[in-house]
């Protein structure tokens, strides 16, 4: 303990940082240096399935130590709900603690077998410096009164609820520089049309509940976009309202019956997966500036889907192809056509190619031997089943 009491006061606190807020406190048992030393970390955690503490107590310790906490600015503040009975109240009571501390980081996640928490009017109104802002397994409460996050970077919202539409709307709007969002939806969220129009978004990523309806989906108007992942395999409602021309790499797997507008909005993009139940995109889209691709060979359109980008990404340099869910038996395999012309990236872009899962179908060996006998910049070719790996 003298050897770590040496360490510059800096170095101290990060290391608490890293404990949870209870082995923080306990610390100040260990020494005069230690006594207060506590009171200045930046980031606090607090996990109330930690020990096993009761509702009570937890309760009060958090409150007790977020007011004798002095750091002028707080980082992080991190809660962890669940076991105990830890609801509104006690949130709006730790938010307004903290409201001087310019807190930049606010991560609240509840047990997803507690019932449904609603997190307080005082998170729009007293966490105003917030860069970051996780939540998760809880319910926005609607708000009248006007609120702004203009610090706001990063918001992720896992299986939350919602008092409907326009309350995402009002929130998303309230977040001048947002650059990274995170939606993931759950049953009951109440809401239909998440609508997602973020002129200063970078990151956004999607992922819709399994069992959406007919009329539940997305509208998306982010043109700075650089980087999407959207998921979604039940919805049928995805409105893009602009091209993303900024974007170089996107996550898609979906199945929505108008996947040719998405696509064309992201022809701009560098690194493509995908894996969807449609082969189609507009007629004339050209991926100039595609140079790797991933697909999953799970649908049946995987061959004809494929054949259609290598035609279209002429600068088309890493190739991988990999059945990254179940197929289904009921399902036709697909058919070969070799085509009537080579592929531009065949003949003069394509180095790699790595095939996951192959199962020396029909379609599949015509088609390797179709690429490694046209591809003349090949450099590398690595082929492997679910049992044995081999290079070629």
């Amino acid at each position: 303990m003298d050897m770590l009491s040496q360490l510059p006061e800096a170095l101290l606190l990060r290391i608490l940082s890293l404990l949870p807020a209870k082995d923080v406190v306990a610390t100040m048992v260990l020494s005069k240096q230690w006594e207060f030393l506590w009171m200045l970390v930046p980031k606090l955690v607090y996990d109330d399935s930690y020990q096993n503490i009761e509702y009570g107590r937890f309760s009060r310790f958090v409150h007790r130590s977020l007011t004798l906490h002095e750091a002028p600015f707080l980082d992080t503040l991190h809660l962890k709900l669940g076991k105990t009975s830890c609801g509104s109240g006690d949130i709006r009571v730790w938010i307004k603690t903290v409201d001087k501390r310019c807190l930049r980081e606010l991560i609240i996640k509840i047990d997803s077998n507690k019932s449904s928490v609603v997190l307080p009017v005082s998170l729009y109104t007293c966490c105003r410096m917030l860069v970051t802002l996780k939540l998760k397994n809880a319910v926005l409460v609607d708000v009248t009164s006007s609120f702004s996050f203009p610090s706001l970077k990063k918001l992720s919202l896992v299986s939350m609820k919602y008092p409907g539409d326009e309350l995402i709307k009002t929130f998303l709007s309230s977040c001048p520089v947002l650059e990274d969002l995170v939606v993931k939806r759950c049953l009951d969220d109440n809401l239909l049309i998440l609508t997602v129009r973020v002129p200063s978004l970078k990151c956004l990523v999607l992922h819709n509940k399994e069992d959406a309806g007919l009329d539940v989906g997305f509208m998306i108007d982010t043109p700075s976009l650089e980087c999407l992942e959207i998921f979604d395999n039940m919805g049928v409602l995805c409105v893009v309202k602009n091209n993303m021309t900024k974007i170089s790499k996107a996550n898609v797997c979906f199945s929505y019956a108008h996947i040719e507008q998405l696509m064309g909005s992201i022809s701009s993009v560098k690194r493509l997966s995908l894996c969807t139940s449609k082969d189609s995109y507009p007629v004339g889209s050209v991926f100039y500036c595609l140079v790797r691709l991933t697909l999953c060979t799970c649908e049946t359109v995987w061959l004809n889907l494929l054949m259609r980008m290598l035609r279209d990404s002429p600068k088309l340099r890493d190739l991988k192809l990999v059945q990254d869910h179940p197929l289904r038996p009921s399902e036709p395999r697909p058919c070969w056509n070799e085509p009537s012309e080579v592929p531009k990236c065949l003949l003069t872009s394509l180095e790699t190619l790595e095939w996951v899962k192959y199962e020396a179908t029909e379609e599949e060996k015509e088609l390797a031997a179709f690429i490694l006998k046209n591809g003349r910049c090949l450099k590398k070719v690595t082929i492997s089943s679910e049992f044995t790996d081999r290079d070629e």
